[in-house]
């Protein structure tokens, strides 16, 4: 059977990710643009202005035109990397978002490896095993996915902040600062990847190669590592595109929550202040970061499993 062309398998896959980052970056925009309210007021505040220099703000930011003339001028500028100037700040958007970025990166990462980690060992002691494990495994794995971060979050900050005093409370930056944060976030998804590699690695034990494995002798850990968590992997490696990009969304929320610097921060204020340049600015960035890691995640998948790179796929 022929195979499909990498490079038009690519190609393909990254037009997709371009119509899903201008798609998100028309969202948002249409989002700020709608919302009731004079956005030229919600910036001056209570800053008092005479009526002449209210106009004169409206027609320096745009606010005069109409709608389709700004958001044509606003994709035209988002062609060529402009994200625009913050309205509050005064400071380029590219330059106060890549500014804060690394340290969502970072979170998201550190979330991600602890979610990785502890959904194994989850995987691994309790599948194809007793009922009774099993059964408290997946209660965990339904009260994490359940429950909602920032609800975590808070009962963290409460335990090991306000009462044991272990952590920093609100803004930690170093090691320490990172803890609770990348916990959080880590528990929001450990139940989803534990449950979706348990599921699959109790098929592949039902595997003639691992009842053969089994009459020759080999015992259930040595199943699980040696033939089921391989098999079990393929799931999982599809569903880490998602959750890569689930913990870049949900570390804005934890960010906020913990006080902790990042792009959180950055968005909640423009989201008051009706920031339009920041807060598309942010959307794009969150955009583009989670179709790049989908995109990352497809080719890796191709590459564990031959069959995908039929025509078609």
């Amino acid at each position: 059977m022929t195979t499909a062309s990498p490079v038009r398998w690519l190609a393909r896959r990254l037009l997709l990710a371009v119509l899903v980052v201008f798609g998100s970056a028309t969202a948002a925009f249409l989002a700020m643009e709608l919302t009731p309210g004079d956005p030229v007021r919600t910036l001056l505040g209570t800053t008092p202005q005479t009526a002449e220099a209210t106009e004169r703000i409206r027609h320096d930011l745009g606010f005069d035109r109409p709608l389709l003339v700004r958001y044509g001028l606003f994709l035209g500028r988002l062609v060529t990397g402009d994200l625009g100037t913050s309205y509050q700040l005064q400071e380029p958007v590219r330059s106060l978002v890549t500014g804060q970025l690394w340290s969502t990166v970072t979170l998201a990462l550190a979330a991600f490896t602890l979610a990785l980690a502890g959904a194994l060992v989850l995987a691994v002691l309790t599948a194809g095993g007793r009922r009774l494990p099993r059964r408290i495994a997946g209660f965990f794995d339904l009260l994490t996915i359940s429950a909602p971060a920032f609800w975590i979050g808070v009962l963290l900050l409460t335990v090991f902040s306000f009462r044991l005093r272990l952590f920093p409370a609100a803004g930690g930056t170093g090691l320490s600062g990172l803890v609770l944060p990348a916990v959080t976030l880590a528990l929001s998804m450990v139940g989803t990847l534990s449950q979706v590699l348990r599921e699959a690695m109790e098929r592949s034990l039902e595997e003639p190669f691992a009842l053969s494995a089994k009459a020759r002798g080999t015992g259930l850990l040595g199943l699980r590592l040696r033939h089921a968590l391989r098999h079990g992997l393929i799931p999982l490696v599809t569903l880490s595109g998602w959750t890569l990009g689930a913990l870049l969304s949900g570390a804005v929320v934890i960010e906020t929550v913990f006080s902790r610097p990042g792009l959180g921060r950055v968005l909640a204020t423009a989201i008051t202040s009706r920031d339009l340049p920041v807060v598309t600015g942010v959307v794009v960035v969150s955009a583009a970061a989670f179709a790049l890691i989908t995109v990352a995640v497809d080719a890796l998948y191709r590459i564990i499993d031959p069959r995908l790179r039929e025509v078609g796929t």
